[in-house]
């Protein structure tokens, strides 16, 4: 079980949680949701000891104090950040260095690991880029697949962050290449906008991971704007979170039975 009890944190004079506790046990699934700014990324830093709290942070009843945050893995804890282009200059040789120790590092504790060598197109959340990205050869994208060892792969294939300004023209013939030679599951960045057929065509290719991020989000604030204007006059926040939750869980299950995953869960 992971706990938090009464986790704060700073940037500077900044404070960007208090007291925060909150406990996870083992086969639970829980989601933090909020606007930007609210300081969910914070949470996990905190939790990956990625940065200096107040507090207390234990797993299984250990607690992490002491652990630095090379070693949280050990003790079961796993964070996978959304594409922050941590190292935005680095060569396909450098990238393929740095993932290679990474999944070394993974594996040797049952932990699976996702590569990429090409910037995904788009803005979210204040990262990234509108201008395309260069798209490595299929020798370079199975070199690095087979020389890292990474367990899923995410290509551009013409994808982007962020909503899409018209339906764009994907190179979904990529996906197929890749996995002919190489039976990796395939993670697709940028999925909010795609039409079904799209979704059901990269599927069927391979893609077995969907990043559908910004229309969760775009439900989610529709939500909270369409339950204020229905009920002017009504400062109750317990029913506005159990109508936007709902809205959210609608907007998953959709996509999950878009995507032909409903039932399937292992």
């Amino acid at each position: 079980m992971l706990a938090l009890s009464n986790v704060s944190a700073r940037y500077g004079s900044f404070q960007a949680l208090f007291d925060v506790s909150l406990e996870v046990n083992a086969g639970e699934s829980v989601a933090v949701i909020g606007p930007n700014g609210a300081g969910k990324t914070t949470l996990l830093r905190a939790i990956s000891k990625l940065i200096e709290v107040s507090g207390a942070i234990s797993m299984n009843g250990r607690a992490l104090a002491d652990v630095p945050a090379h070693e949280v893995i050990a003790h079961g804890i796993s964070h996978v950040p959304e594409n922050r282009r941590l190292f935005p200059r680095l060569s396909v040789e450098e990238n393929r260095a740095i993932c290679a120790d990474i999944v070394a590092e993974a594996h040797a504790l049952g932990r699976a690991v996702e590569g990429e060598i090409e910037p995904i197109q788009g803005v979210e959340d204040g990262i990234g880029s509108d201008e395309a990205s260069e798209a490595q050869s299929l020798d370079v994208a199975l070199d690095f697949i087979r020389s890292t060892g990474i367990d899923c792969f995410a290509p551009a294939i013409g994808n982007a962050h962020g909503m899409y300004r018209s339906e764009p023209t994907l190179d979904a013939e990529r996906v197929s290449a890749i996995v002919a030679q190489e039976r990796i599951p395939i993670a697709l960045h940028g999925g909010s906008g795609l039409t079904p057929a799209q979704f059901r065509d990269l599927i069927g290719r391979g893609c077995a991971k969907v990043n559908i991020s910004t229309a969760l989000k775009i439900r989610y604030t529709d939500a909270n704007r369409d339950w204020i204007a229905e009920h002017p006059g009504v400062y109750d926040p317990p029913q506005l979170f159990q109508y936007v939750r709902a809205q959210v869980i609608d907007m998953a299950s959709e996509h999950i039975r878009m995507f032909g995953s409903e039932g399937a869960a292992g």
